[in-house]
């Protein structure tokens, strides 16, 4: 039996040499491209063609291409992570595509994030709101045992969800206003729901909004995008609660800045 039937795609790439030097689109032939491809794969086979032909192959980002470590975020036709629902780019697969097609791929934009180059940008930004307060302090010693402090099945699950976020900057790059406050609220919400998180549930709030702001990251106006194209789907109800989390910090810990 014959294999699928191959299709023919043009990409238009954003191609960008470095950090300071001004980027553009460049339109790239994709001849023959199998279906059951990934969009990975599919880039990695055109870059093969690309060093054969002695031109600069299309650098992105990726890891572990299952859909777990987020690191492959980019544009795709306009979306995050391309147009599938709960799924990073590794996941989408090039028969979601018609032949003939035109796809244009371009990184992440958003003044926190600076493109490196190509398709790959600095996240940097979202690990250092995580060093500002996403962690809690404990004491070293033996392990507790894990049912020595009881806790509703329903808060676990909830911790659980908001905990599941890859720190992709999906939610940024669709946000309007470029605003951190999915990822944020998640990185909050996993911990304040939980009792361990508690005695710096105050400071931990305070410290990391006043780092995403200083990262230059843009503020929430509630367009609900952000948990569109999540590919966790991290509910937007934990940007709520961070808000009431940051009326508590406010109250008893200091102001914003």
């Amino acid at each position: 039996m014959s294999g699928p039937k191959k299709i023919n795609l043009t990409l238009k790439v954003w191609r960008q040499p470095g950090p300071r030097e001004k980027g553009r689109f460049e339109t790239i032939a994709a001849p023959d491209v199998d279906p059951n491809m990934s969009f990975l794969e599919m880039l990695d086979a055109l870059n093969e063609k690309l060093i054969m032909a002695d031109r600069d192959p299309i650098e992105f980002d990726n890891d572990c291409r299952e859909g777990i470590c987020g690191t492959c975020g980019a544009m795709v036709n306009g979306i995050a992570h391309g147009h599938g629902r709960a799924m990073t780019i590794c996941q989408l697969h090039i028969r979601a595509f018609e032949d003939g097609d035109t796809i244009v791929v371009e990184p992440f934009r958003a003044r926190a994030f600076k493109v490196i180059k190509d398709l790959v940008v600095d996240r940097s930004a979202l690990d250092k709101i995580i060093q500002a307060g996403g962690y809690i302090s404990v004491n070293t010693g033996g392990t507790p045992d894990a049912n020595a402090i009881p806790i509703a099945q329903d808060t676990v699950e909830e911790a659980m969800d908001a905990a599941a976020c890859v720190g992709c900057g999906a939610c940024v790059a669709t946000c309007p206003n470029a605003s951190a406050m999915l990822f944020v609220s998640a990185k909050v919400s996993q911990l304040a729901l939980l009792p361990q998180g508690q005695p710096e549930a105050k400071r931990r709030v305070m410290a990391m909004l006043k780092t995403m702001d200083h990262c230059g990251f843009g503020n929430c106006s509630n367009h609900r995008v952000c948990e569109t194209a999540c590919p966790k789907e991290v509910s937007i109800s934990h940007i709520a609660r961070f808000n009431r989390q940051f009326l508590k910090g406010a109250v008893l810990g200091g102001n914003r800045h």
